[in-house]
């Protein structure tokens, strides 16, 4: 472990312990002040709009300037206006019903603030993934301790930079710091833990909460996939495929992974798509809105994903383009029938790389799709809505689209979030306020209450209450 590693978990210590103590001092934030934190978090997307643009560029040597506005800076002003919307209903009590063996009473929920919530965020979209959860924890009234990801430093700095301009460190706080400092993170005795990225990771952080039942949420990944009925024209596939696929270079945790298409149709689908993706990008190599993949780790598996599925004699369509040089830009690629076992079919893609099939009716793509791990999103392309809605029954995902792709994430009354591998637990809107509340339940009773009618010494009375 590094001297900085060291000082950083010292005082990430020292944070943490400074959250506990105003949480202590404050524990039930006011509404307006709560308006306040999701404010500011509002004025700083939008005041440091260029710059998180700029750092966003500057960690992936090409970042699509549009795609950062879209998905990261527009997403987080739009849920804001929506959390300030809808926040104060969310903070009402819930009444809820009294038996009438136990009248007379009133029975409520309270939405309580859990206290200091730890956030973990990645590397993809690191503004929005970072900040998404930071204003549903603010909106819920708890502190907030940020570790964002070491992949990508210029927006890490920025964030911290950002933040310290409108809370004190002992209401917001971003660590910075490698893998050793992660570890110590996850291991803080918090009240929530939130975390995105991969699910071997994932794995980590939940054993790591366990130790101080720390609840977490995971959002995780997996292999989301695309099942496509007969009665879906192929030829139109590619409009929403390519958007899906290739948004940020494939490097979005709900990207359709793989598509199943009908016997015979699987060319006609990959060359519309390959069609629709070079009208978007007429030289991926040198358009600044094709973004280039985060790392050479990154870089190099998945280029060699590519050449295995090659080597074992699938065909490999891609969109022209010129030498991207040293950009780290891989191809908008397609694959035909990569076999079962290859790495494109057993891993997470994360990348610019969509492998399509065929299947042998819906109830084999839907038994192929059941037989991997739980996907954080599926997308259905059927005509008719009978055949979607079977397909939505036979099959289990965290979220998912009929006849496009990715549009649930930005729907912020759905919660988003996975199932099994894919993740557990959910947020955006009012799912994001639950998540960092605790639901307490209330009943209220006069000074005398007919309950007492059912304390021992037990008689008469008692059998005739209690009588089934």
């Amino acid at each position: 472990m590094s001297d900085l590693d060291s000082k950083q978990i010292e005082r990430m210590s020292a944070v943490f312990q400074a959250q506990k103590a105003a949480f202590e001092g404050e524990r039930h934030r006011a509404y307006k002040d709560r308006i306040r934190d999701i404010d500011a978090i509002a004025a700083l997307t939008v005041k440091h709009a260029e710059a998180i643009k700029d750092a966003a560029a500057s960690d992936f040597g090409v970042r699509s300037r549009c795609e950062t506005q879209l998905s990261e800076i527009a997403y987080m002003a739009s849920a804001a206006k929506h959390t300030r919307r809808h926040l104060n209903s969310w903070m009402q009590k819930k009444k809820v019903a009294v038996p009438g063996n136990l009248k007379p009473g009133n029975a409520y929920i309270r939405r309580e603030p859990k206290g200091v919530v730890g956030i973990i965020s990645p590397w993809n979209y690191p503004f929005q993934l970072a900040f998404s959860p930071i204003l549903a924890a603010l909106a819920a009234g708890c502190r907030v301790m940020l570790k964002p990801s070491e992949f990508t430093p210029a927006m890490s700095d920025l964030m911290k930079s950002m933040l310290a301009e409108e809370f004190d460190e002992n209401h917001v706080a971003v660590i910075l710091g490698g893998p050793a400092v992660g570890e110590a993170f996850t291991k803080l005795p918090y009240d929530h833990l939130f975390y995105t990225g991969s699910t071997h990771v994932g794995r980590i952080v939940s054993k790591a909460a366990a130790e101080n039942l720390t609840p977490v949420t995971l959002e995780l990944g997996g292999k989301s996939p695309v099942i496509m009925a007969d009665d879906f024209p192929a030829e139109k596939a590619g409009e929403t495929l390519a958007f899906g696929k290739f948004l940020n270079a494939g490097q979005t945790c709900i990207a359709p992974d793989y598509v199943l298409t009908p016997k015979g149709k699987s060319r006609t689908v990959a060359e519309s798509t390959i069609a629709r993706v070079q009208k978007a990008y007429p030289d991926w190599a040198t358009d600044e809105d094709y973004t280039a993949v985060v790392s050479d780790k990154h870089y190099e598996r998945l280029n060699s994903m590519i050449e295995e599925a090659r080597s074992a004699g699938a065909e490999i369509l891609q969109a022209e383009g010129s030498d991207p040089g040293n950009a780290r830009k891989i191809a908008p690629t397609v694959v035909l029938n990569p076999p079962e076992d290859s790495r494109l079919m057993q891993e997470e893609i994360f990348g610019p790389v969509l492998p399509i099939l065929e299947h042998d009716g819906l109830d084999d793509a839907m038994k192929r799709v059941n037989a991997k791990d739980r996907p954080l999103a599926l997308y259905v392309y059927a005509k008719s809505k009978k055949t979607a809605r079977s397909v939505l029954e036979g099959t289990i995902s965290g979220g998912a689209v009929v006849n496009n792709t990715m549009l649930h994430y930005s729907v912020e009354d759905l919660p988003f979030g996975g199932v099994g591998a894919s993740g557990s637990g959910a947020y955006h809107g009012e799912y994001g306020f639950e998540t960092f509340t605790h639901a307490r339940s209330v009943f209220e009773t006069p000074v005398w209450h007919p309950s007492r009618l059912i304390q021992p010494p037990y008689g008469k009375i008692f059998d005739m209450i209690t009588k089934t």
